[in-house]
């Protein structure tokens, strides 16, 4: 599998499902389902690297403005999610995360922003064609601390000037 089918595959999906993150992760599954369980792997390991480099302090400074404020698990969520809006929005918000503002439609912090079960999509398919626990994938995993300067997301001040956009998109009153 090459990258373009692997956005192929998220795009057809998440277009089918009509933004539902859990609709989307339930027919990811089918979809992976109809391919061979290397395929699957193969599925696994192009979500696992964007998983892992979208593991970065100013990802989760735009997650943090987005969604009110973010743990260690629900920016690990966010990421799925992240991977799940497709390679448009998930490369320009790598590049520039600040460009959420304007690469978002519409954004509801209690229904987007979860994608847990997007992350957990190819394991299930592997499974469900297999019987057996889906293999080590062979990645390297995130490093212990995300990639970049620490901010310091409780400074209003701070991250009204580093994220303007979204700031004042989903933050002003």
């Amino acid at each position: 599998m090459d990258e373009t089918e692997f956005w192929e595959i998220v795009d057809g999906t998440r277009e089918a499902a009509g933004g539902d993150p859990e609709d989307h992760a339930e027919l990811l599954v089918e979809r992976l389902v109809r391919s061979d369980p290397d395929s699957v792997l193969d599925f696994a390991r192009h979500f696992e690297v964007r998983y892992n480099r979208a593991y970065r302090w100013d990802l989760w400074g735009a997650a943090w403005v987005l969604l009110g404020g973010t743990s260690d698990d629900a920016f690990d969520y966010f990421r799925c999610w992240l991977i799940g809006q497709g390679r448009e929005v998930f490369e320009g918000a790598v590049h520039d995360p600040d460009a959420l503002a304007d690469l978002l439609d519409d954004f509801d912090e209690d229904l987007d922003g979860d994608g847990e079960e997007l992350g957990y999509a190819a394991d299930e398919a592997y499974e469900q064609l297999t019987g057996v626990v889906a293999p080590d994938l062979g990645i390297p995993p995130a490093p212990p601390e995300p990639e970049g300067t620490a901010i310091d997301f409780e400074d209003d001040a701070v991250m009204a000037q580093r994220y303007p956009r979204l700031w004042s998109r989903f933050m002003a009153d």
